[in-house]
């Protein structure tokens, strides 16, 4: 168990459970992007572990970029979506992967790939390391998944309790009672 902050927090997903998944989506996309040169769009600032480690697993030709987009505060969705860095990279005609920490409501990836898709790409695919199937409120595709995990406040591996525990290596829950 961890304390960050006032809340205590244990271990859900350890360190291993973690690479092993994303190692097995990286293989997915390997395989999918073969001869197809992507550009790889992560959202900061919790993707940021999940892309760097999908990318060293990464054996094709490709690029990556990132945006930071906010919609939470501490620990609740404020349900709007406020983009604070753009996207400079030309996407005109190129396939594109998101890269997304966690995908809940899906309002911030809705917005994402409605920004995304005025960039006229070739495609626009997901790969997420979370996806909270229980708290969806939009119709969001969501091509690569690594894990499907109950409605439950997770921090770790880049995701964060109110700016802290991004740096842990496993990926904890807030610890009910």
């Amino acid at each position: 168990m961890i304390q960050i902050k006032d809340k205590t927090f244990e271990v859900f997903i350890p360190e291993a459970g973690l690479a092993e998944k994303v190692a097995a989506v990286a293989e997915r996309i390997n395989r999918d992007y073969e001869g197809k040169n992507p550009v790889f769009v992560a959202v900061l600032n919790g993707s940021f572990m999940f892309a760097a480690d999908l990318l060293k697993k990464i054996r094709i030709p490709c690029e990556i970029t990132f945006v930071k987009v906010a919609s939470y505060h501490a620990m609740h969705s404020t349900g709007k979506v406020k983009e604070l860095i753009g996207l400079t990279e030309d996407l005109a005609g190129r396939h594109v992967v998101v890269v997304e920490d966690i995908v809940d409501t899906g309002i911030t990836m809705e917005q994402i790939l409605a920004q995304l898709r005025t960039h006229r790409p070739a495609s626009v695919k997901t790969a997420v390391l979370l996806f909270k199937p229980e708290a969806l409120q939009r119709d969001v595709p969501l091509d690569y998944v690594c894990f499907e995990i109950a409605n439950r406040f997770v921090v770790g591996y880049g995701l964060d309790y109110d700016g802290y525990g991004r740096n842990l290596a496993s990926l904890y829950v807030l610890r009910e009672g």
